[in-house]
């Protein structure tokens, strides 16, 4: 009796393991890997969408601008050494990277020029600072009056001056900023779809083994 229980268990410890349970583990890999796909193929599909209505966006709002390059034969020494100007000469501002461009290579050149360097802020400040002492020349009857009042003149030109064109090239570098987002998104999405089909392959074959493998090994018995 003990003889033949003692056969029985080694019979059982001989068996091969139960193969239901691989098998319905790879199946559950399988499908969340599917689904692991899907989602992100959705991401890539949302990251596609907000890239194009990027590029879509800032082409139309810098085309209302109808900004113009200079014509080649009109360039500056100053300005004909920035490659991305002469290349877009008598081109209309429509992009991100010519809107960089435009601000830094352009305007940016010209910008030092308009009041020996300063800056809006400082010019500003200054004329800020002149209004008092013209209007107490004013007061008094102050000779030197007409040359505040000229100084006054041009430095508030110069202000008016720096504060358009600072704010312009603020605006274009806006522009190419959101530009570049949505070229970022545009190559994540491509990352993202990528992804996905690498992930669909792999959970595919990984249902096929699943289905298949327990069928060729029952086959072979």
């Amino acid at each position: 009796m003990t003889a033949t229980l003692t056969g029985t268990n080694d019979i059982r410890l001989a068996q091969p393991p139960h193969r239901g349970g691989t098998r319905r583990r790879r199946i559950l890999r399988s499908t969340a890997g599917l689904a692991a796909a899907a989602v992100l193929a959705v991401v890539g599909t949302v990251m596609t969408t907000n890239a194009d209505f990027s590029e879509r966006y800032v082409s139309e709002q810098l085309g209302r601008q109808k900004i113009t390059f200079k014509a080649a034969d009109l360039l500056t020494d100053a300005e004909r050494k920035s490659d991305c100007v002469v290349a877009n000469a008598g081109k209309p501002l429509t992009t991100g990277k010519q809107a960089e461009c435009f601000a830094n290579d352009f305007i940016g050149v010209h910008i030092p020029t308009l009041a020996n360097g300063q800056t809006y802020s400082e010019v500003s400040d200054k004329v800020m600072a002149l209004r008092p002492r013209v209007a107490a020349a004013q007061a008094s009857g102050d000779p030197a009056l007409p040359a505040m009042q000229k100084e006054l003149t041009d430095l508030s030109r110069q202000s008016d001056t720096l504060f358009k064109a600072e704010m312009l090239r603020g605006a274009l570098l806006t522009s190419f900023g959101f530009s570049e987002l949505g070229a970022k998104g545009g190559q994540a999405a491509t990352v993202a779809y990528g992804a996905a089909g690498l992930v669909a392959l792999l959970s595919i074959a990984g249902l096929v083994h699943a289905v298949v493998k327990p069928r060729t090994e029952g086959a072979g018995r």
